[in-house]
């Protein structure tokens, strides 16, 4: 076993009101310069909110002095914690109306201080919402409700260390507060990586991942961070359970399967043993148009059944692939690239370009070890989206965006559904013309998992009423064709209607009866899950 340092910790500055780093927000003129390509929002930017403008009052409880130095009530440290980074926390935050604050934050340092924060919680009714690096979009890391006087956020970053490093095995012991830099920080030195990459990477903690059941950037095979977990350590109201490290068992229901994607319902994930790889050393990408969507699914799905297993499979529709800057040609565009740390890939990435050709697909000289022009532009674009959704957002505009997944012979009929019908109301909603773009971001054997944009401009002062609506019909459409209200966004609060249609009755009970026995006063992330 291998000692791991801790990482350097940065001093640059996040927003708390919007995505990532306060400095990366489009300035008013660019704000302005995307307004003009959606007719009807706003003449200027809302201003950028200010916490003093919040009126926070003082916290409605103090913690015990035993856990007065875990626990803060400054007033911008607690409108940091009050909401995610989905367009309805942005665009509250931008009208002043961000919800219910919490009273505390705390900020444990190990698995003890989560215990004792949770037992004194648990015996005066405080809620407790678990929070990493705050960068939900499905709402959740917020309190709605009035069911308790005192709403505590557990912040988790404190705990952000590689404990552990097994290379027999190439595992590692890590803390959940880790956010994705810090933790592949640690692990470079040992030329290991978890290799998952999430678009969030920079601001999302392993812990996080794994109540959320996240997807990371990879777009087969490992698509879900579900299948690097060796072993969990969680702490719950009723106790402290630590799973086995094994390589796989087959006794009984998996106890870490209970707690993936628990959303932090059902106890506070602390650690997990997580299986690790080489980081890779060959890679090769190239971009493929096609000129018939139908036909680039088509090859997709043949590249998917092939065996090949690409790292990035991502199908842009024309206007996703314009609004990335990709391409701007009408075209639809698949971004194909494979990596190793054995081999080299060029033979990989050159019989998935076999099949696309077969399908239409016209394609460009491969760059190894580098992308080209239009691949680099997805790239790019991939990690400035949510800032200029931000952007968007302060122009009054509505940018719904949401994911799914499908089987092959339902995913044409569900993509028409959804660009008719949410487009439909989106446009009814705002009185404006709505696009409604999508691409396809992980795909497997059996299916796909399309993600879709809703741009509109909003009715000013009322975009959050705009937003709901958009979402509830593109639930309904989900529901109705049989895709899954989220691929890996999680389920929070928002697509919990979704969720409560999809999953079975009998499961339903059992859950409602585990967070019973776990959480019996009902503390951790009410509403989340189950009521």
């Amino acid at each position: 076993m291998a000692d791991a340092t801790t990482a350097p910790r940065t001093a640059r500055a996040r927003s708390w009101w919007g995505w990532g780093w306060a400095d990366e927000h489009p300035d008013d003129a660019e704000c302005i310069a995307m307004g003009a390509l959606l007719p009807g929002t706003l003449p200027r930017p809302l201003p950028i909110p200010r916490v003093a403008d919040l009126r926070i009052g003082r916290p409605a409880a103090e913690p015990p002095r035993s856990l007065a130095h875990l626990v803060t009530a400054d007033p911008g440290v607690r409108a940091a914690h009050a909401m995610g980074k989905a367009y309805r926390d942005v665009i509250r935050a931008l009208r002043g109306r961000p919800g219910r604050i919490p009273d505390l934050v705390a900020r444990p340092a190990n698995g003890q201080d989560v215990a004792d924060l949770l037992e004194w919680a648990g015996g005066h009714g405080v809620a407790v919402i678990p929070y990493g690096g705050g960068s939900s979009v499905t709402g959740g890391v917020e309190y709605r409700g009035d069911a308790h006087q005192v709403v505590l956020s557990l912040d988790l970053t404190a705990m952000d260390r590689v404990l552990e490093i097994d290379t027999d095995s190439r595992a590692a012991r890590i803390q959940a507060g880790a956010l994705g830099p810090a933790l592949e920080d640690q692990l470079r030195p040992h030329s290991l990586t978890l290799r998952h990459f999430p678009q969030s990477f920079e601001f999302s903690t392993l812990g996080g991942w794994l109540a959320t059941r996240a997807g990371g950037h990879y777009a087969t095979v490992h698509t879900h961070i579900d299948d690097f977990v060796q072993s969990l350590q969680v702490v719950t109201p009723a106790g402290v359970g630590t799973s086995w490290r094994l390589p796989a068992s087959g006794a009984g229901p998996s106890p870490d399967r209970l707690f993936l994607g628990s959303e932090g319902a059902l106890g506070v994930i602390t650690e997990a043993w997580m299986r690790l790889q080489e980081r890779p050393r060959h890679k090769a990408s190239a971009p493929v148009s096609f000129a018939d969507f139908p036909a680039a699914l088509r090859a997709v799905r043949a590249i998917a059944q092939s065996g090949l297993t690409p790292a990035n499979c991502r199908l842009l529709d024309p206007g996703e692939a314009a609004l990335s800057g990709a391409a701007r040609d009408g075209r639809s565009l698949l971004v194909l690239g494979f990596e190793s740390a054995a081999a080299p890939v060029d033979t990989d990435l050159a019989q998935a370009l076999d099949l696309a050709r077969a399908h239409g697909g016209v394609t460009a000289v491969p760059s190894a070890g580098s992308a080209d022009g239009a691949v680099g532009a997805w790239r790019s674009a991939f990690l400035r989206m949510p800032y200029l959704r931000d952007g968007l957002a302060r122009m009054g505009a509505v940018v719904e965006t949401f994911e799914t997944a499908t089987t092959w012979d339902r995913l044409p009929a569900l993509i028409d559904a959804v660009r008719d019908e949410v487009g439909a109301a989106a446009r009814e909603a705002t009185g404006h013309p709505a696009t409604v773009n999508c691409r396809l971001t992980h795909v497997y054997p059996d299916g796909a998992a399309p993600y879709f944009t809703v741009l509109a401009a909003g009715r000013p002062g009322d975009e959050v009423a705009v937003w709901d609506h958009v979402k509830d019909v593109a639930t309904d459409v989900l529901h109705r064709h049989r895709a899954t209200i989220t691929h890996h966004h999680a389920v929070g609060r928002d697509h919990r209607p979704g969720y409560d249609r999809q999953r079975p009755e009998p499961f339903a009970l059992a859950l409602r009866a585990t967070k019973t026995a776990l959480d019996p006063h009902g503390i951790l992330n009410p509403g989340v899950l189950v009521d």
